[in-house]
């Protein structure tokens, strides 16, 4: 067989050729089909190589694997991006331990222009949720082709890809196993919406299962993907802190939501501030602020009149009527008075705030701008 594409994948499968070896041998040789058709005794020069990884190329079963692989990823629909394809993730290419191959099911652009990444605790609270819902929602407001990354993973992650799709952002699930199955098996529902909205991606062929280790892999891939990463709740240990690490070991920067300090699952978050490993971040302006990202030109706002002018938009109208009668209100009040969700009313407040109709005053409550 001729095809690359075999090669490239029987590369990933050879028994003690991770990444970093690979990546080696490839610039050695050229390409992956070149080192499987090399002599043994000009692999044993390789560095890193040996007698011992030269025999293992030259005698493993890997182009075997690779064509089952092959079969099953065409069979299924499934993209596989190798470390010298045009479309590789280029915030990965650079780093010397980026994976070779991704395997992805879905319809995203890897490369998007923004992406970051959103994990937390797997047992997050109505605070972790409420801000994970909050910050998408503000996010998504302004910025629609933002790409979310998280791991489908109990809590804060599932929060963040469900929050992604109710707003109409892509989000990627990167998994800690092979494409033909998910875990854990009760995200399967929102797994398929995210195909249609985003994809999976791994780097793990099929028949892996989700042992341990692999998750610690898959943190360096969300971490590796993204502009930043953002932890909402985290303890002291935990895979979210795992992530924060690869992040800024690549370079990348790290924000947390602070908590009580009376919360076991703000520990983690807390810790990172104090030790200045992540900055911290409140809302969406915040993590705009501190990214840098110009914001969409908008229209001047018009000067706030005492008639309403928010034309088809009854749920802003009741918010600024309510605010005009009662003056200021905070946002638990604001959604009582509203009867909505408090994430949703986030999201109204958000929007006025940007069109300069309303402004935050200390106690997160909310008032008019006078004229």
């Amino acid at each position: 067989m001729t095809d690359q594409n075999l090669y490239n994948i029987a590369l990933t499968m050879i028994n003690g050729i991770g990444n970093v070896l690979g990546r080696q041998l490839l610039q050695a040789l050229g390409n992956a089909e070149a080192i499987f058709r090399e002599n043994l005794q000009a692999l044993e020069k390789i560095p890193g190589i040996g007698k011992t990884l030269a025999w293992e190329i030259k005698h493993s079963d890997a182009l075997e694997k690779a064509g089952k692989e092959l079969a099953f990823i065409d069979k299924n629909n499934i993209r596989h991006t190798f470390l010298t394809d045009k479309d590789y993730p280029t915030r990965f290419r650079e780093h010397p331990d980026a994976p070779l191959l991704f395997y992805f099911k879905g319809n995203t652009d890897l490369n998007a222009k923004r992406l970051i990444s959103i994990v937390g605790t797997r047992k997050a609270s109505a605070y972790g949720k409420e801000q994970t819902e909050k910050l998408i929602c503000d996010l998504s407001v302004l910025f629609p082709e933002l790409l979310i990354v998280s791991g489908l993973a109990y809590g804060i992650d599932i929060i963040a890809h469900r929050s992604a799709l109710k707003n109409k952002l892509s989000t990627i699930a990167v998994l800690a196993h092979g494409l033909d199955r998910i875990y854990p098996p009760v995200h399967r529902q929102t797994a398929i919406e995210i195909i249609e909205q985003g994809g999976l991606l791994t780097d793990f062929p099929s028949n892996t299962n989700p042992d341990k280790p692999n998750f610690v892999k898959r943190n360096r891939i969300i971490a590796g993907l993204s502009d930043a990463t953002i932890i909402i709740e985290s303890a002291n240990k935990g895979g979210s802190l795992i992530t924060a690490g690869f992040a800024s070991s690549y370079g990348r920067k790290v924000f947390a939501f602070p908590g009580k300090v009376t919360d076991t699952f703000s520990e983690g978050c807390n810790h990172m501030i104090r030790q200045n490993k992540a900055g911290l971040i409140t809302c969406a302006n915040d993590l705009i602020e501190a990214m840098r990202w110009d914001m969409p030109t908008k229209p001047k706002a018009a000067p706030v009149q005492t008639e309403l002018f928010f034309s088809g938009d009854t749920e802003v109208n009741r918010l600024y009527d309510i605010l005009k009668e009662k003056n200021d209100l905070n946002l638990n009040e604001l959604s009582i008075e509203l009867n909505l969700p408090v994430s949703k009313v986030s999201s109204l407040l958000f929007e006025l705030e940007m069109k300069g109709s309303i402004q935050a005053i200390p106690g997160n409550r909310y008032r008019l701008v006078k004229d």
